[in-house]
């Protein structure tokens, strides 16, 4: 009879439990390259109708490269790389090739600042000012010819949800104008009709000749904000904020928190702001297509990522690497937070950050336009083709690289390019992606 009792209890105690841990052993920790096409539910014919599409770009000369990756439920059924890694001395392109990856720099830097959250050492609805007093807490109304301005205060304070949902104010609307007016001024009379480099500064809407991540955005506090916090969106350099904050918070560079909590445990071992010199060869060339031909555009992102000294890295932009690396991180977040055999973050905090919108429903973005905690999210009225299901997130780098997870679909898709203006190919990539899987 007790023995009979003790079953009972094991069976009750596996049916409880089993729920949830099959909940979380579902989730690949590893990707498979070796799979069954037809298991997967596509075949050997479609993998090559979405070959001869990428082809089709590097044949009519609209794009160097191409690398796509696509993986459903962590098995990953397409990975190739079409086109010329340098054209000039014809290296073809790999999928181990590394690209520029500016924007998508972005959801990094936020998911390391969620593990800040998630060590309470800070919440998303903090005001930023507890923890930076210099942060504005006004918001700009008039700019004058002399370059004077009036403000107001700002009807709530910024949290840190607007910085990762840029809607923070920062750098916005008559600020922004009013700054790179006197950038302008300034490089006009430093060059003397000369061109100046383009420096990290420039790029992050700060000074411009800054060697720290911390001198930009102490320079940016001085000014106001352009609009209330929450009230607008306003893109891009609310994120090198967010990275600050990071710095403070966690008392550590940015670059190497980042690396602690997310690269490294994600096995993201060739992504990185900087590297040694000999990664450069690593690079594929940036070109332009002109006039339906291809023509060589500056490389000096890529060079500037091995150049010496190196002290700049800000949180809106500056990653680097192969697709499948940041194929790494998109399928944490499809896992809800773990990956490589590392919780990066609770599965809760992945559907905070995914699945709530963060802006007011009219906004800068555009009709129908998003956002959660560092991500765009589509829905019914805005996405980029209509395979795509509501529950899907992405984003994606001015360099054309892109990515979406879908979750519905148990679903990532990466498309890398490297060039700054390129035909908008993505589209017919990802709409390819999807009906590998469609009867």
């Amino acid at each position: 009879m007790k023995r009979n009792f003790l079953v009972i209890l094991f069976i009750a105690g596996a049916i409880l439990r089993s729920p949830c841990e099959a909940q979380n052993k579902a989730v690949p920790e590893q990707f498979k390259y070796k799979v069954d096409l037809k298991k997967e539910g596509t075949s050997a014919e479609k993998i090559a109708g979405l070959d001869s599409l990428l082809q089709s770009l590097v044949n009519q000369h609209k794009v160097s490269s191409v690398v796509g990756f696509i993986a459903k439920g962590g098995n990953v059924v397409y990975k190739k790389a079409f086109g010329w890694k340098d054209m000039e001395n014809k290296v073809p392109a790999t999928p181990d090739d590394y690209y520029i990856l500016f924007s998508q720099t972005k959801a990094i830097t936020t998911v390391a600042f969620m593990t800040l959250v998630e060590k309470g050492l800070v919440k998303i609805d903090d005001p930023v000012s507890t923890y930076f007093p210099e942060i504005p807490d006004k918001v700009i109304t008039v700019v004058h010819d002399d370059g004077t301005y009036e403000t107001r205060p700002v009807a709530k304070p910024m949290t840190f949800a607007h910085l990762m949902s840029h809607s923070s104010g920062l750098n916005a609307g008559l600020v922004g104008k009013m700054r790179r007016s006197e950038m302008q001024k300034r490089n006009a009379a430093a060059t003397a009709g000369t061109s100046p480099p383009v420096g990290p500064g420039q790029r992050s809407g700060g000074a411009g000749n800054a060697r720290y991540l911390k001198d930009d955005m102490i320079a940016l506090a001085k000014y106001p904000l352009g609009f209330d916090p929450g009230s607008e969106y306003s893109y891009h350099v609310s994120t090198n904020m967010l990275a600050y904050m990071v710095e403070l918070i966690s008392g550590k560079p940015l670059r190497q928190y980042v690396k602690e909590t997310v690269l490294e445990p994600l096995g993201m071992n060739d992504t990185d702001w900087y590297y040694e010199p000999a990664a450069l060869s690593r690079f594929v060339k940036a070109y332009n297509a002109v006039d339906g031909k291809l023509e060589p555009a500056s490389n000096m992102f890529s060079e500037g990522t091995v150049s010496k000294e190196q002290t700049y890295a800000e949180g809106a932009l500056g990653l680097n690497g192969p697709i499948d690396d940041y194929a790494k991180f998109c399928q944490m977040l499809l896992n809800r937070g773990e990956f490589n055999g590392h919780r990066i973050l609770k599965r809760e905090t992945i559907d905070a950050m995914t699945k709530v919108n963060r802006l007011p429903e009219s906004n800068a973005g555009g009709k129908g336009f998003r956002f959660g905690l560092g991500f765009e999210l589509y829905n019914e009225n805005k996405k980029p083709v209509p395979e795509v299901s509501n529950t899907a997130f992405a984003w994606g780098g001015l360099y054309g690289t892109a990515y979406i997870i879908d979750p519905e679909n148990n679903l990532i898709a990466l498309y890398y390019l490297n060039m700054p203006k390129h035909e908008d190919s993505y589209p017919l990539f990802l709409s390819k992606a999807y009906k590998l899987f469609r009867k």
